[in-house]
This record gives structure tokens, C-alpha cells and sequence, in this order.
């Protein structure tokens, strides 16, 4: 017996169905998060109708689970419901929790789409329906067997073990919802699951069905993946069961090693899942975790061989950078502020360690605050994810060199107030001055006095840039007017 789940909520739920002669039950992820003592605030409720309340079947059978939303919602305060008629569900908020309810059904599939046929079915059409069995555990909330587990498909025993593995046949239940084969790879990522060898090896078998499935859809169990503890367990399943290739195939072509004249290059995805994995455990900005992903991803398209240098990768951040934008438009994710961020990082994540094996010049890192602006500190948190080295020597002057770079960026950035800064003369100033229009000396001018406070040539004030830029206007013929 359940019987601490939600208990005064469950009771006036129940008290609702019985009035209403529906058995009621929790089902799903918060039987399971219950379990795994994790926080859960989607609730979902699965409605029957009960033999003897059935009469004559009525075209409002399939609603019942609107019509005890609609009760429910009364009697817990009347909170405002939202009717789906065409899906036979409704859901309402109350406090912080966010309560569906549906009547319970099956399902089946045609081929070539991931929409089911539904009809009404009972709970265990419902349960059988489900992705995984630790998603098909139910709890009833009726008076007479309030907190029953119900639990056909040892979803119990599964949950203890940490395996996921689907109630019925695997690949029936991916070939008809091949979402359900992303969900298993985000279920193993975020609880640390282990998916059961014969689901796994379905979801081999299955893989190129995912084509099928909208990207908004994929995408919301890839962010789901990313944001886990630990996503490179996630992305690694997905290389493995053949996710990747189709998904993300620039990830899934950074996988693999040539060596030429007995010279190799590290594994550029096993590299990349560990400086994701390290910025993962520093930061939760799935922004910034997407950088860390695609930080290498321009490394294949100029992968080069010298017999002096050996692998090189010139330009590998410049490549990435421009790939950032068609690789966001096709997994319809945000081209807007978000990808301009993750196109900066990848632009700029060589530079710090550059900086850290060079000559940490003021003037270099002036250049660095001016182009990451308020990004700096997520800039910085890549680069020191990015050293994965395992030569130990190696490893320490990177970090040390590193550790110089950051006093450096903490001491100009005090001093010359570099970060996000607009040149103290303005293209407005210039053309009042000179009583000029927009004119390409503007820009010659503005430039000038730009670099020259970058380069340490002129403090980062009014009084000096406006005597630059006297100077220089006089240089090129320019007067005052009057």
C-alpha cells in the first residue's frame, strides 16, 4: 500500500471518482519519482469507468477523465481547467503541481506515423501502452483500495535493479513510438539507469525510425539529456545504439582516431564528452553546455596531417563557429540571443589557452574581455573544462598558465573597465565636431581609438580619446567646424 503519495490530494481525487463511479489511479512518473524520492510536480491520473456505472456506452464515455478534471477541480477550489476534447484529456494547476487526467485507453499504430489510433481500454491496456514498466506503475485512489499498487510488469523490481526495459514486446513499442527509444536514453542519463540489454539491442534495430518524429519532439529529450548530471552517458548511448548519426550526425563524425606514420590523434567525441561532462558538473546553463558540445565540432573539416607538427586542426574553432547556426536551424532549436552565445564560445575557446601558452600580454587580454564581454566567466569555465589531458606535467602548467590568464582578466578588468565597452567618443561626437554625415573616416577614427585603448596606448577615458581623435582627424584633413 501506497499511502503517502500526495494522500489529501489522492483522497478528494477519490472522493470525486467514486461519487462519479470511476476508479482513479496515479500513474506513471510520479509513482516512479515516489519511489526514487525525487521531486515531481506533473501529476498524471487515469480514469475508468466502472462496469456497473456503463449502462449503454454514450458518446461522453471517452471524457471521463475531463469530467472528474472538471470535479476534482471544483472540489480542490475551483481552479481553471483546460478541456483537450479532441485527446480526451484536461488539466489544471493546483499550487505548485500540474494535474492531467484521461481516461484510460489503447492504442495502435499505422507505419509510417507515430499518431495512434485511440480507444478505450482499461488500466491495463493503459499500463501495457507505456514506454517503460517503471512508467507503468499505477496507484489507486478510490476509498475501498486507496494506495493499491498496481504493478503488472515488475516495475518495482526494476526500479530496485535501476534497469529500464518495456512492458511489452521492445521492438513493437519502439517501432510504433520511436520517441519512446530517446526517452530511454534520457531516462538512463537522468536516474543513472542501466536500459536493458534486450531493449537496447531493439533500439539498434529501430533507430532509423526516429526519422519519423518531429525535431521539436526530439529536441525536448535531447535538452533533457543535456541538462542531466552526467550527459555524456546519454550521448554515449546514443552513438552507441546508432541515435547519434541521425540526430546529431556532426557529434557522431567527431568518434574515431587515424594515425598516420604511427601518430594518432586523440578521439575527438570521447574529448568532447569529457569537457562537456566537466562543464556539467560546474554549471546547469544548457547554453553553455551546448557550447562545451560543439566546441570541437569544426575539427573533422580540417583535420590535417604533417609530418613535422603531426595532427593539426588550424581554424577548427572558426569552422565550428560558422557550423553553430545551420546546426541550430535544423534542430529547431533558438537562432536568436541563445545561439549567438553558444556561436561566441566556440569562437573564442582556443584564445584563453593561447593566452596561457603565450606571452600573457595586457594588450591580448584587453582584446579577449572587449570580445566575450559579460560571457568572460562561462568563457573561462570551458577553456579550464577543456584541458583533458592526462600527462600530469602537461595537465599543471596548463592549469598554471590558465591561473595567470584569469589574474590578468581580474586585474585589467578593475583597472581599464574593458568588459562591454563602447569607445568614450562616439560616431555622434565625431560628426558634431567636424560637421560631417556618416562618412567611412568615422569609422577609421572610431577604430583607431578603439585599439588604441585595447593596445594600452590611451587610457580608457573621454579627455584622451577626444585628443585621439583631434589627432587623427588632423592627419587626414579633417577640421573643426567654426
Amino acid at each position: 500500500m501506497i499511502t503517502d503519495l500526495y494522500p489529501e490530494l489522492g483522497r478528494i481525487i477519490g472522493t470525486e471518482a467514486d461519487r462519479m463511479g470511476i476508479d482513479a489511479y496515479f500513474v506513471g512518473g510520479v509513482v516512479r519519482d515516489h519511489f526514487l524520492q525525487r521531486p515531481c510536480t506533473d501529476i498524471d491520473i487515469v480514469c475508468v469507468l466502472r462496469k456497473e456505472s456503463k449502462g449503454s456506452e454514450t458518446e461522453d464515455t471517452p471524457h471521463i477523465g475531463i469530467d472528474l478534471a472538471h470535479a476534482s477541480a471544483d472540489a480542490l477550489g475551483g481552479s481553471k481547467v483546460s478541456v483537450f476534447k479532441n485527446f480526451g484529456t484536461a488539466s489544471f494547476r493546483y499550487h505548485d503541481l500540474e494535474l492531467e487526467f484521461v481516461g484510460a485507453r489503447r492504442e495502435s499504430y499505422s507505419r509510417d506515423s507515430r499518431k495512434p489510433i485511440v480507444e478505450n481500454g482499461t488500466l491495463e491496456d493503459d499500463q501495457q501502452r507505456r514506454d517503460f514498466t517503471v512508467n507503468a506503475l499505477a496507484v489507486c485512489l478510490n476509498a475501498d483500495r486507496f494506495g493499491e499498487l498496481m504493478d503488472p510488469f515488475g516495475g518495482i523490481l526494476d526500479l530496485n535493479a535501476g534497469i529500464l526495459r518495456t512492458p511489452l514486446d521492445p521492438d513493437i513499442t519502439f517501432s510504433d513510438d520511436p520517441l519512446r527509444m530517446m526517452r530511454a536514453v534520457r531516462f538512463a542519463s537522468q536516474l543513472g539507469f542501466r536500459i536493458a540489454d534486450e531493449t537496447f539491442d531493439a533500439i539498434g534495430r529501430n533507430a532509423k525510425r526516429i526519422e519519423i518524429v518531429s525535431m521539436e519532439r526530439i529536441m525536448v529529450e535531447l535538452n533533457k539529456i543535456m541538462l542531466s548530471p552526467v550527459p555524456s552517458v546519454g550521448l554515449k548511448l546514443m552513438q552507441k545504439c546508432g541515435l547519434m548519426p541521425l540526430v546529431l550526425p556532426e557529434i557522431s563524425d567527431l568518434s574515431g582516431v587515424e594515425t598516420v606514420d604511427g601518430r594518432g590523434h586523440k578521439d575527438i567525441f570521447y574529448h568532447t564528452m569529457q569537457v562537456l561532462d566537466n562543464v556539467a558538473a560546474n554549471s546547469g546553463n544548457v547554453w553553455l553546455r551546448w557550447a562545451a558540445l560543439l566546441h570541437d565540432v569544426g575539427k573533422p573539416g580540417v583535420k590535417r596531417y604533417d609530418p613535422k607538427q603531426g595532427w593539426t586542426f588550424h581554424g577548427h574553432e572558426a569552422r565550428g563557429a560558422h557550423m553553430v547556426k545551420r546546426i541550430f536551424k535544423r534542430l529547431r532549436q533558438p537562432l536568436g540571443e541563445e545561439m549567438r552565445y553558444v556561436e561566441k564560445l566556440v569562437m573564442l575557446h582556443m584564445r584563453p589557452i593561447i593566452l596561457a601558452e603565450d606571452i600573457v600580454t595586457d594588450s591580448a587580454v584587453r582584446r579577449l574581455l572587449f570580445e566575450a564581454g559579460d560571457d568572460i566567466d562561462d568563457l573561462m569555465l570551458l577553456c579550464n573544462a577543456d584541458i583533458t589531458t592526462r600527462n600530469e606535467e602537461k595537465q599543471r602548467r596548463h592549469r598554471s598558465n590558465f591561473e595567470l590568464v584569469k589574474r590578468k582578466l581580474v586585474e585589467l578588468e578593475e583597472r581599464d573597465r574593458i568588459r562591454n565597452f563602447q569607445p568614450p567618443v562616439s560616431g555622434e561626437d565625431i560628426m558634431t565636431t567636424f560637421g560631417i554625415g556618416p562618412c567611412r573616416e568615422i569609422g577609421t577614427i572610431k577604430d583607431a581609438i578603439k585599439n588604441a585603448i585595447l593596445d594600452g596606448q590611451i587610457p580608457n577615458d573621454r579627455t584622451a580619446a577626444w585628443q585621439m581623435m583631434l589627432d587623427i582627424a588632423a592627419s587626414i584633413g579633417l577640421k573643426p567646424k567654426g
